[in-house]
């Protein structure tokens, strides 16, 4: 009953006249939280490590007023509301002289590598917050083994064999538990071989065959095999009790970290196919433009509520993972260098270690750019972020 209310509530407003709107300010509401628990972290592990900090802002600079000071602390708003920052004395790599014994530059590795990690972490642990509450009010999802099919592709197997969208899959090569890694096999390994398919349409269920068999999608993307129709898996909930939820939540979050680190290997190869003349393959890297049309799509699914939530807490591991890693100007290379100068028991230099992060955040716009361009041009294309 809760989850159907909160879903009408929020499919009435997804669809209104606002719509553009509403995107774009759920996905600030989305962003800003995700960068405003980061930084909490590093603030409250900096004030237990007895670092010096100058400021918490709520936002990024321009400032545009200071809300009050602390202890030494200010705490300021912002006109760019995009979550907030912490900035350390030493930050930046000055030198220890500038800012005295408290500063982070100063700070032995031991009182560092907290500091650093705590951001991360509290990625993770708000990820398990949100499942925990989906799982404790809304419920666990469980497959059905049914498939809703929301877009059929122009000239495809599926469009060929009447598929419509809004068809909900029962029934695939005589198998009726599905998922979606059983439907992209079953279109491999039956290739250029009729097979039956039962839908749902309309309370009814209707046979239809298809052959699964190369396809083109609108953006250019070629499949060369497959079906040709874009879906989303069904699920029932069950609701669970606080205490199992927690542990729920946790072994969930613990199982989607996995799957993203296992997925890392893939990623050069993503970033290389951006460069490539011919269209890149399917869960290519999103840049901001792309996270922005995915929160779009999901708000306006019928889950929309669930959707939103669910998503934003991948995005907050993430979040986790990749700050980890030891990127140039990222916390997971602030914890490499803190890591090399405990082992050689003398600092690094300090203006050596600004200008990796310098480079490495230069690297990183330009990535960036890079995907937003890449995010652009799906755009105009009209390729969906979720379809397949």
């Amino acid at each position: 009953m809760l989850t159907s209310t909160l879903n009408n509530i929020w499919q009435q407003v997804a669809t209104g006249i606002f719509d553009p709107l509403l995107t774009v300010l759920v996905f600030l509401l989305m962003l800003s939280l995700l960068v405003f628990v980061h930084e909490l972290g590093h603030l409250w592990a900096g004030l237990r490590m007895g670092i010096k900090v100058e400021e918490f802002g709520i936002g990024f600079p321009p400032r545009a007023l200071v809300l009050f000071e602390r202890n030494g602390i200010k705490y300021t708003l912002n006109w760019l509301p995009l979550g907030g920052f912490v900035r350390f004395a030493g930050m930046d790599g000055e030198k220890d002289a500038v800012y005295g014994a408290g500063s982070l530059a100063a700070a032995p590795p031991w009182r560092k590598i907290p500091v650093m990690l705590a951001g991360p972490l509290m990625n993770f642990a708000l990820a398990v917050v949100i499942f925990t509450i989906l799982f404790a009010t809304v419920g666990v999802p469980i497959p059905t083994g049914r498939i809703q099919i929301s877009t059929v592709y122009p000239n495809t197997p599926a469009a060929a064999a009447g598929f419509q969208a809004g068809d909900e899959l029962i029934q695939l090569d005589d198998q009726t538990m599905l998922d979606e890694n059983t439907v992209r096999e079953i279109g491999q390994r039956r290739l250029g071989i009729p097979i039956t398919a039962v839908v749902l349409r309309e309370g009814a269920e209707v046979t239809l065959t298809v052959v699964p068999g190369p396809w083109t999608a609108p953006d250019g993307r070629e499949f060369s095999a497959g079906l040709g129709f874009s879906y989303s898996m069904q699920v029932s909930r069950q609701a669970l009790n606080p205490i199992a939820a927690i542990g729920a939540g946790l072994t969930h979050s613990v199982e989607l970290t996995g799957r993203m680190i296992m997925m890392l290997a893939d990623l050069p190869a993503a970033i290389a196919g951006l460069f490539s003349p011919t269209p890149p393959p399917a869960g290519e890297p999103l840049g901001p433009v792309g996270i922005a049309r995915a929160t779009g799509e999901v708000i306006r699914q019928s889950d929309g509520f669930i959707a939103f939530w669910s998503l934003t807490a991948v995005l907050s591991l993430n979040l986790f993972i990749l700050n980890l890693l030891p990127i140039p100007a990222l916390d997971g290379s602030h914890i490499l260098f803190a890591l090399i100068e405990w082992v050689r028991g003398k600092k690094l230099p300090p203006e050596k270690e600004a200008l990796v992060h310098a480079f490495g955040f230069m690297a990183l716009m330009g990535l960036m750019a890079l995907l937003t361009v890449n995010d652009v041009i799906n755009a105009v294309q009209g390729t969906p972020i979720f379809g397949r």
